[in-house]
C-alpha cells in the first residue's frame, strides 16, 4: 500500500508542475502561427527566447503600437537591436497580415 501511495503522490508532483507549466507557457493563436510560418519569421524568431533575433517577448517589451512595429516589419531598424544580425525588409507582405502579427506581438507584453 505505501507503495501505491508513493506513486500516487510521484504522479500528482509530476501532473502538477505540467499543469503550472502549461498555464504560464503563452500559446501563439493557430492564425498567427499560419502567417509566421508562412512568412518564415520562425526561421529568426521564436516565442520566448532568442534564436537568431530577439523572442516575440522580447520584441513585446519594446511597447510599440501596432503602427511602429508593423513599419518595422516593412522596413527593419537594425540600431534598434544591437547585438542581433539585421532584419530583411519584408515589404512584400500584405497589411491586413502584418497588422494581425503586430497585435499579437503587443499582446505579449507584459
Amino acid at each position: 500500500m505505501y507503495h501505491g501511495v508513493k506513486c500516487f503522490n510521484v504522479f500528482c508532483i509530476v501532473f502538477g508542475v505540467f499543469i503550472c507549466s502549461a498555464h504560464t507557457q503563452k500559446a501563439i493563436p493557430t492564425d498567427v502561427k499560419i502567417l509566421l510560418d508562412k512568412y518564415l519569421c520562425v526561421a529568426c524568431h521564436k516565442l520566448e527566447e532568442k534564436l537568431i533575433g530577439p523572442s516575440y517577448i522580447e520584441l513585446a517589451q519594446k511597447g510599440q503600437n501596432i503602427k511602429e512595429i508593423s513599419a518595422l516589419i516593412y522596413e527593419p531598424k537594425p540600431s534598434n537591436w544591437p547585438g542581433y544580425p539585421p532584419m530583411a525588409p519584408m515589404p512584400h507582405l500584405p497589411k491586413e497580415d502584418v497588422k494581425k502579427i503586430a497585435i499579437w506581438i503587443m499582446s505579449l507584453k507584459k
